[in-house]
């Protein structure tokens, strides 16, 4: 049994995508990904990942009501997840934490800061 944890990485940018898959290589973590909300919320649900950073600008379904869906889904309630934005407003950032996201972190993200979060959730 694999003890790897599962990062689900959710954006409609391929870019982006490239970039967190970058970043986040060499880390002993398993790497998944979604381009939407709604298929964020699928993999979510059917990978049980241990931690979630999710867009929130994507077609159809936003990474605020994706975040909503998952903390009402028993499986996910708890998943830690990060919201990585380009919506930096306190307007958003409220939202955002109203919607259920463990954290905010808007882009361009520093690298070294995202990753530090991401060890402080996963508790490397």
């Amino acid at each position: 049994m694999s003890t790897q944890k599962k990062i689900l990485l959710v954006d409609d940018s391929p870019t982006v995508l490239l970039m967190e898959r970058l970043l986040l290589q060499g880390e002993p973590y398993a790497l998944l990904s979604a381009s939407s909300g709604m298929e964020a919320v699928r993999a979510a649900l059917a990978q049980q990942p241990d931690l979630i950073l999710m867009d929130v600008v994507m077609p159809g379904m936003d990474g605020f009501e994706a975040c909503r869906i998952l903390r009402s889904d028993e499986a996910t309630r708890t998943t830690p997840i990060i919201l990585v934005t380009t919506k930096a407003s306190l307007e958003h950032v409220e939202r955002g934490y109203e919607s259920g996201c463990s954290d905010y972190v808007t882009k361009p993200f520093n690298g070294n800061e995202l990753r530090a979060k991401i060890e402080n959730f996963l508790g490397r």
